[in-house]
């Protein structure tokens, strides 16, 4: 139980802190640039805390994605893996919770932090977005913390959580960044309007490239781990 426990307290973290920057800072990917990699550097520095405190305990996943991905490379089993994501997402609800409470006690603020399609991107590109820079993380993912890689295991946690930086960097102009169905779920629920009904984006396009990813990993895996 403790380790569904340590899922759902870390991503409560990534949600909290990540998307309550780029609520506070006001980030826009076309006008803020500052704002931009404030809060990209927010969820990568997340992702390092939390996988220095609950990574012995759970694995950090805190990304039903990364959950996915690891269920196909054979590295968990189903029942985990489902209890894995349902905490997860009752993490993201109680992260998303404590900041639209915040944001509404605030003058002048709103919001949660919500994916949605930027100006000029079309559905399509913010799907193939989506799967492309999920592919890329979780693959990082899974090499990062592999049996066979002794000399990095160390800093798995550094090496994924700057990976999510440069994720952001990138994909920020296309989605706002989701890479994480968690993550992109609860503050859709709670901001609601276009971020709600364009929420199966970051759930099917995340889970497609989690699934491409454990594919490529599949071919290039060292065979000691396997």
């Amino acid at each position: 139980m403790k380790k569904y426990l340590a899922e759902m307290v870390g991503t409560m973290v990534l949600v909290l802190m990540g998307c309550g920057v780029a609520v506070s800072l006001g980030c826009n990917p076309t006008e803020n640039i500052p704002a931009v990699v404030g809060t990209a550097l927010a969820f990568g520095l997340a992702v390092v805390a939390m996988a220095y405190t609950i990574g012995g305990i759970s694995g950090c996943h805190i990304n039903p994605a990364i959950t996915l991905a690891c269920l196909l490379a054979g590295r968990m089993k189903g029942k985990d893996a489902i209890l894995y994501m349902v905490f997860q997402c009752i993490g993201a609800f109680i992260g998303s919770a404590i900041l639209w409470l915040l944001t509404n006690n605030v003058e002048g603020m709103a919001g949660t932090g919500a994916n949605d399609l930027q100006t000029g991107v079309s559905v399509m590109g913010g799907l193939l977005a989506e799967i492309f820079f999920t592919c890329v993380f979780v693959l990082v993912v899974l090499g990062a913390t592999a049996k066979t890689n002794g000399a990095t295991n160390n800093f798995a946690g550094l090496a994924i959580g700057l990976s999510l930086v440069l994720v952001h960097l990138v994909c920020i102009r296309y989605t706002g960044t989701s890479v994480n169905p968690a993550r992109s779920l609860a503050p859709a629920v709670f901001q609601g309007g276009s971020a709600l009904s364009n929420l199966w984006i970051f759930i099917v396009g995340p889970f497609v490239g989690a699934i491409l990813s454990a594919c490529v990993w599949k071919l290039v895996e060292p065979k000691e781990e396997k």
